[in-house]
């Protein structure tokens, strides 16, 4: 989740949301067409890796947030701009994070499914949150934030 505090005004559906959505879809879909990655033991062992990885960067980025003293609750204004830590590498740590961990539960589930819907799911934070987000900080920061956009990709 980017440092950003949107507008009011909208519906916002929280973005973990948005992720269990596609978890929870290929989960459903499954049950009447499987789809399966296989792969076995080694399917098992990336989907540890890749749920490693996500509670990593979202730890790292929260971490990040403390340290600069400023909220990571998307609604509370932000008092300051992060660019350390996971951010140095991503504007978006913690969605990037959330789509691992979704990516880890198809690869648990044993199917595609979880991929397929992976896609909206990541349009939408792009589209929908991202670039709601990505205003309020162009407001908020000004030139410091365009700065850091030159600088940082939006998702990796």
């Amino acid at each position: 989740m980017a440092q950003a505090r949107p507008d009011n005004a909208g519906v916002h559906v929280p973005p973990p949301l948005i992720y269990f959505a596609a978890f929870a879809g290929g989960a459903l879909l499954r049950r009447t067409v499987p789809l399966p990655i296989g792969g076995g033991l080694a399917r098992v062992i990336l989907a540890w890796a890749l749920a490693a990885a996500s509670v990593g960067l979202a730890a790292s980025g929260v971490i990040s947030f403390w340290r600069r003293h400023t909220s990571v609750v998307p609604i509370q204004p932000a008092t300051t701009l992060v660019v350390a830590g996971p951010y140095r590498f991503t504007r978006n740590p913690m969605y990037v994070g959330l789509a691992l961990l979704t990516a880890a539960t198809g690869l648990w589930l044993n199917t595609w499914w979880v991929f397929v819907l992976l896609v909206p799911a990541v349009l939408a934070t792009d589209r929908f949150v991202i670039a709601r987000e990505e205003a309020y900080l162009r407001r908020r920061f000004g030139a410091e934030y365009e700065v850091y956009t030159r600088r940082v990709r939006r998702w990796l």
